[in-house]
């Protein structure tokens, strides 16, 4: 182990006494540095970045979340609604490092067909930290709209105990939305008019399913088709019958989960989305 001392320059003050400069010269009494370096544990440092799949939820902004949380048993969460399916649960998100952990999910899903672009990981933090801001302000529901972030969760093993981040594997967004006058499905083209308003019927209502997004190492274990499942559900124990989302027409894969979900292209009318997508309705 070598140390390195690195010292404070010198400070020049200059004082103006009208035609008069005076030079007057300090030295700060704070101690110089020192840099440790240890050569003997940088092969170590290596292998311990390499082998860590979680981002570096240190250099995040987001203040008041515990990143090594342990995910709290189920019992302990006062939870009615959910879904038990093979290993994991579905239900609705409650913790913060739930909300911020679904938010790292739709970056690495947002980001993973580019992953060899440079600064790709600067990318993906800064989309996480900006979508968990986005989902907590979703979730505390604006002009009487309801949003519910659900994510797919392992279930506790005896003996096992596992950490938010790495418990949580699947995440979606469902909305509680309101139709606009004339509309009778999201998006629709109708006869603009001066004064757009807003039915706040309970029948004029519908579900928004967006966000879907599961792990990569837990993919193939029925997870989407199971939280699509219970996003509807929740639904209509809202009160809702009506559930929509869109896919890119694209997107072949999703398109095919989707439909054996039982949700079925809407062919009515046409929407004003994007040409690249289809709306898809459930229906069963």
């Amino acid at each position: 182990m070598s140390t390195i001392s690195i010292h404070r320059t010198e400070l020049l003050r200059i004082t103006h006494n009208r035609s008069r400069i005076s030079r007057q010269r300090y030295r700060r009494t704070i101690p110089p540095w020192r840099m440790m370096i240890n050569s003997r544990s940088s092969d170590t440092t290596k292998k311990d970045e390499l082998s860590v799949k979680i981002p570096q939820v240190d250099q995040l902004r987001s203040e008041g979340l515990r990143f090594d949380r342990l995910q709290p048993p189920e019992h302990e969460l006062f939870q009615q609604d959910r879904l038990d399916f093979g290993k994991f649960v579905a239900r609705e998100a409650i913790l913060d490092e739930e909300y911020w952990t679904a938010a790292w999910l739709r970056a690495e899903s947002h980001w993973e067909d580019r992953a060899n672009e440079r600064y790709v990981d600067n990318f993906k933090r800064k989309f996480a930290e900006q979508e968990f801001n986005a989902i907590k302000r979703r979730c505390k529901g604006l002009q009487g709209q309801k949003c519910s972030c659900i994510v797919a969760v392992k279930k506790e093993e005896k003996h096992i105990k596992r950490s938010v981040i790495k418990s949580v594997v699947g995440t979606l967004d469902l909305n509680i939305r309101f139709f606009l006058q004339g509309e009778t499905f999201p998006g629709e083209k109708v006869k603009s008019q001066l004064f757009c308003t807003i039915n706040r019927e309970g029948s004029n209502r519908y579900g928004y399913i967006a966000n879907l997004c599961v792990a990569k190492s837990a993919r193939r274990q029925g997870i989407a088709c199971n939280m699509l499942r219970f996003a509807v559900e929740s639904a209509r124990l809202s009160g809702v019958e009506q559930v929509y989302v869109h896919v890119h027409r694209n997107n072949l894969v999703a398109q095919e989960l989707y439909q054996k979900t039982g949700f079925e292209v809407v062919e009515m009318g046409q929407s004003e989305s994007s040409d690249d997508t289809f709306l898809l309705q459930y229906t069963r």
